[in-house]
């Protein structure tokens, strides 16, 4: 099976170690082990269970209390609604090897991560990419979606809050787009990654609580800033977690029994962890909106939720081109649009370091000149 590189992978593989300022980075500020037993204030009891655990396999599918963790964050779903995974990247993985098959149509709504087309194109399904507009705010037209979803369409790929851009569907949107769905039986795949960093700090529903062939891919990378752990999931309707389970089984067997122990005591304290990235988030927000504000060569539609923005800028040259000047002359690092299939624009992630990113983008305005 021949596949796409991976052109926001293969960026950062290039450019991320040379980065002095690096503002492509996609987390809230990681936590330590430390941090987090500070979080959850049991520590001593914590590293006795650590000391005392076998590190075999542990449970296949998840243990029954990291799922029952995970389970809190839908509305209507149980432990098995839900099955674990390397990340979301191996979640989003799973969900479309067990659906998609040669000849299927698929609709990827773009800007977003790269998996959502390429994977479906390698298994030669008939991939159409519907793209989001900075004119719409980022969100999508529903009459243009309807059109190109149409009736025949297998699977519709969506990323909710979205990453680049952080639009965020409103409820309102999410019942049409599960409506234009249901003309063609299609499952939807939705990367919720960053849900539950909502900037007004009202979780958005989930497309597996509102559609019976939704299904929610998301991980302890980035509402956590737990991305060491490697560990994400799926949940979706039982027989639909079955399905996926069938293929997980060539790829998965388990996930890390620590890294399994650890994300269900950051769940168990999700309350205290979102509060403080939501914290962070806003803080860099209101820096970087500042910024773009006060920078006529750079045009913003203010993100409502996750990590990072989308800008727009006024030069003549390619975003590629402009990131690897701009680093090569600076160290600040940025990733450009056309590794997400939008020349023009550039990503930035303001969740870390505000003293680099005040200081980063001051370079970049001085650049800009």
């Amino acid at each position: 099976m021949k596949i796409d590189k991976f052109k926001v992978e293969e960026w950062f593989n290039k450019y991320e170690k040379d980065a002095v300022y690096d503002l492509a980075d996609t987390c809230v500020e990681s936590l330590s082990i430390e941090e987090l037993f500070e979080i959850t204030g049991t520590k001593d009891k914590y590293l006795s269970e650590i000391f005392s655990r076998k590190l075999n396999y542990g449970d296949i599918h998840g243990s029954e209390r990291l799922k029952n963790g995970i389970s809190t964050l839908y509305k209507n779903q149980k432990s098995n609604n839900i099955t674990i995974t390397h990340g979301t990247i191996g979640a989003n993985q799973l969900v479309i090897l067990s659906i998609v098959e040669r000849g299927d149509k698929v609709v990827s709504i773009v800007p977003t991560y790269q998996q959502h087309y390429s994977i479906p194109k390698s298994i030669g399904a008939n991939v159409e990419l519907f793209f989001l507009k900075e004119e719409n705010n980022w969100l999508p037209s529903l009459e243009e979606l309807e059109k190109v979803v149409g009736n025949n369409t297998k699977l519709i790929c969506i990323n909710n809050p979205n990453n680049p851009t952080g639009a965020v569907l409103p409820d309102d949107m999410m019942y049409k787009i599960v409506e234009i769905a249901q003309k063609s039986n299609a499952y939807i795949l939705s990367d919720e990654v960053y849900r539950g960093l909502e900037h007004n700090g009202q979780i958005s529903k989930s497309f597996a609580d509102i559609y019976d062939r939704g299904i929610s891919t998301s991980s302890m990378s980035k509402v956590f800033s737990l991305a060491g752990l490697r560990l994400g999931w799926i949940c979706a309707k039982a027989d639909i977690i079955n399905e996926i389970n069938h293929q997980r089984e060539y790829n998965t067997i388990s996930v890390g029994i620590l890294d399994d122990y650890f994300s269900a005591v950051a769940i168990e304290n999700k309350d205290k962890i979102i509060k403080r990235n939501l914290e962070k988030i806003l803080t860099g927000k209101k820096i970087l909106t500042d910024w773009a504000g006060a920078n006529k060569k750079i045009h913003l539609v203010v993100p409502n939720g996750g990590t990072t923005a989308f800008i727009r800028y006024d030069l003549p040259i390619k975003s590629t081109q402009l990131c690897a000047k701009l680093q090569k002359e600076t160290g600040v690092m940025l990733l450009p649009g056309e590794t997400m299939e939008l020349d023009g624009y550039l990503r930035i992630g303001y969740g870390n370091n505000f003293e680099k990113l005040k200081k980063a983008l001051e370079i970049f305005s001085d650049w800009l000149l």
